[in-house]
């Protein structure tokens, strides 16, 4: 089974990630990372506000209605949607400036799982962090791109991935506290499959979807590793995929610009913006960060 994703908004994101439905609001929130931006939008397409940061926003989790926790370039802020008032809650790597943070989601718990990596790439030198109830605990090291951080509906099972090592992992976890509580293994090996796993979120029955950097595409993994669907996006760099609107039963898709050439942009004059598909499976609602 494979659709097309259709564009929803064209945004041209440099590099379009996080995207995130908050219920009570009716709104999808996502960032443009290297232009220190965060947008939200209803769920027809319509921008509705975006706001313009002084350093990298990569990721958000919900606090209430008019709060939402962001991963910022080196800490965890309280943003007030209302006014745009911030409120540091932590450093995350303060003291290593060539880093920032990436891809990030919140566990069933409350936990917020909060990935770094160099600005630049490359170095393996980014870790994942464990975030709840104010303590902040490394629990993953020596990563050079952290991706696809998700969680099995019940929160037994964290997902995730060092983007250029192709493989996606799993590991058993505390489902009342969000804490690894095994050893990572192989959940799926995707350097047969097009493109590089980026973000991820898995639905109501436990299945993963990841978007592939490179790949043009959104794959469907069951909880076996198998791939059970591919959603085809008409832009080669999918970063990451959430569910929406008002059934969850919308598949929305941010994407990116970033690297791309000339001839790649002339051919792809929609890369950077947020895609959607209806699909016939909703996803979960996102559970508030655990402050």
């Amino acid at each position: 089974m494979s659709d097309t994703a259709g564009l929803l908004i064209d945004s041209k994101c440099e590099l379009g990630e996080g995207p995130l439905w908050h219920g009570e609001r009716q709104q999808l929130f996502w960032f443009d990372i290297n232009e220190q931006s965060l947008f939200a939008a209803n769920a027809s397409g319509e921008i509705e506000e975006s706001w313009l940061f002084n350093e990298t926003v990569a990721a958000a989790a919900i606090i209430d209605k008019d709060r939402l926790a962001i991963a910022s370039e080196n800490g965890l802020i309280e943003f007030d949607l209302r006014v745009g008032g911030m409120n540091r809650l932590h450093d995350i790597e303060r003291d290593v400036p060539a880093n920032r943070t990436n891809d990030s989601r919140v566990h069933p718990s409350g936990a917020f799982w909060i990935g770094t990596m160099v600005k630049e790439e490359g170095p393996k030198e980014g870790s994942v962090y464990h975030y709840r109830a104010g303590q902040l605990k490394k629990i993953i090291e020596n990563v050079a791109i952290p991706n696809a951080t998700c969680f099995s509906p019940d929160g037994r099972i964290a997902y995730w991935t060092d983007t250029p090592t192709k493989k996606i992992l799993k590991c058993a976890t505390d489902p009342e506290t969000g804490l690894p509580i095994g050893e990572w293994e192989l959940f799926a090996d995707v350097s047969d499959h097009r493109g590089w796993p980026d973000g991820a979120v898995v639905d109501s029955e436990g299945y993963l979807w990841n978007a592939r950097w490179g790949g043009s595409c959104v794959v469907r993994f069951a909880p076996d590793g198998s791939i059970d669907r591919v959603v085809e996006v008409p832009v080669s760099q999918v970063t990451c995929p959430a569910f929406g609107g008002k059934d969850l039963k919308t598949l929305f898709i941010t994407t990116a610009a970033k690297t791309l050439t000339e001839e790649q942009l002339a051919a792809e004059k929609v890369a950077g913006g947020v895609f959607a598909i209806e699909v016939d499976v909703p996803g979960l609602p996102e559970t508030p960060i655990k402050l």
